[in-house]
């Protein structure tokens, strides 16, 4: 009875054990793909971005032009449009 229960007790120690062993290996490479695939997704945002450099406005309507050539003291001014819905 005795050496039934050390065999039965040592044969779950040892599932236990693999178990643990191959989940751990399973989740570690699991992880290294999701960061992988975070790294691809990260590069081609960062391609797909373009600088702020690159931005240039081609027209201003007249009516705009005297708005903003007002002398305003404290940062750059914003108008203020109200929207109706």
């Amino acid at each position: 009875m005795v050496k039934f229960l050390i065999i039965v007790l040592g044969v779950g120690w040892l599932l236990g054990q693999l178990i643990r062993y191959f989940l751990r290996s399973k989740l570690a490479k699991f992880a290294a793909h999701v960061q992988e695939m975070e790294r691809e997704q990260r590069r081609a945002q960062q391609s797909q971005s373009r600088p702020k450099e690159d931005i240039s406005v081609d027209y201003i309507p007249k009516s705009h032009e005297a708005k903003r050539k007002k002398d305003i003291e404290g940062g750059e001014y914003v108008d203020y449009e109200e929207v109706k819905e």
